[in-house]
């Protein structure tokens, strides 16, 4: 294969195998099915760390002392308050725009109301990182009460991130278990390598462009159905096959069709996605206890048909996690929104490293496949 063919063949495959960028903040074995967020294991910190914790994992590269927890959960609960002008942005919007639109558009507006949003100083970026993970989970709230014409709830500075979402989502303080299956869900879904919306973070990083513009642009790439709009897809096949016994029908129907089965697959994972195995687990457990377990048992019955026609299409972290929101009472189209409420923490750490580390620009090359010498055709003569 000459070096024209090989470099064809990268891009066919999405540049599968090709390195862009080194760091620290988390690491994929996918042969093994294990992730890493600054060397520590993604189920450790599903067992003993919170979602602030872990943000400050990856911000930092160790954990907070009890005092720079303290530090960190105050300035996250101060920047829970979205300014006057962006709320009445938000009230201008159409109530039928999609969450994923909304939320991108806040944030870019959002940057315009922070003095000190082009400055990419290490501790401006940090108060950066800081007001973007706050805030976003204010904005992906205060749309789900504009858009079903409900009073939009002030925060409550004496809950954690994840509880004071959800009490700003449904505006009742959530119980023991929901807060601890979203801060969950939170941790898992927090940062994940080069994935698609952290390269375009690094992308955009690399030009010194500022935070605002980086995250956005990852809002962006989250968006698609490819992404982070997976986990809704896997909640609308959930719906249409409605019951466990309809799961084997579909399966065989959609494979015979040459359609996709989304929540099955990666990129990298060749073994089951640990944050899956993760969210399988409290699936289930939240829809027991939440009386609706019918989600997970029909998400069981597709994982069993899928095994059984496809053994070596492991699932990914869509799967599970759509059958987790739906039991905790969170719409379908604020699933991608919530993943991006959590992976804000990571796309911030990556813009952070890439600054910290100078990142030259990234501009990869492209392999002109079109005609060359060509002339210009008057327009007189043009067929």
């Amino acid at each position: 294969m000459t070096n024209k063919e090989q470099d064809v063949a990268a891009a066919d495959q999405g540049l599968a195998g090709i390195v862009a960028a080194k760091t620290a903040i988390s690491y994929i074995d996918g042969q093994h099915g294990r992730l890493f967020y600054q060397g520590i294991e993604i189920n450790e910190l599903v067992e003993h760390s919170s979602f602030e914790e872990t943000v400050y994992l990856l911000w930092h590269g160790s954990f907070p002392t009890a005092a720079q927890l303290d530090e960190l959960q105050r300035e996250l609960k101060a920047q829970r308050r979205l300014p006057k002008g962006l709320i009445t942005m938000l009230h201008e919007l159409p109530k039928t725009a999609a969450p994923m639109e909304v939320l991108r558009t806040a944030v870019s507006a959002l940057g315009t109301f922070e003095p000190d949003s082009s400055s990419t100083t290490h501790e401006n970026l940090v108060k950066q990182a800081v007001r973007l993970t706050a805030a976003i989970a204010t904005i992906v709230a205060v749309w789900e009460r504009i858009r079903t014409d409900q009073a939009v709830i002030e925060p409550r500075d004496d809950l954690d991130h994840g509880a004071n979402f959800l009490y700003m989502l449904t505006g009742k303080v959530p119980n023991e278990q929901a807060a601890k299956v979203l801060d969950i869900a939170l941790i898992l879904h927090a940062d994940h390598g080069l994935n698609a919306s952290t390269f375009a973070a690094r992308v955009v990083a690399s030009t010194l462009a500022d935070m605002y513009s980086a995250i956005t642009a990852a809002l962006c790439a989250l968006k698609g159905p490819r992404h982070g709009g997976a986990n809704e897809q896997v909640m609308r096949m959930i719906d249409e096959v409605k019951t466990p016994d309809r799961a084997r029908p579909y399966v065989q129907d959609a494979l015979a069709h040459k359609h996709l089965v989304m929540g099955f697959g990666h990129r990298v994972y060749r073994a089951d996605d640990p944050r899956a195995l993760q969210l399988r687990r409290i699936a289930q457990e939240v829809g027991k206890a939440n009386g609706n377990p019918q989600w997970y048992d029909v998400s069981e019955a597709i994982e069993a048909a899928m095994h059984e026609a496809k053994p070596e299409l492991p699932i990914n972290v869509d799967f599970f996690s759509a059958s987790t929101y739906a039991a905790l009472g969170i719409p379908t189209d604020q699933f991608t929104p919530i993943f991006a409420l959590s992976r804000t923490a990571g796309w911030t750490a990556h813009v952070i490293e890439s600054f910290t580390n100078n990142t030259r620009l990234i501009r990869p090359e492209s392999v002109y496949i079109g005609p060359l010498d060509k002339h210009y055709v008057v327009t007189e003569q043009r067929s």
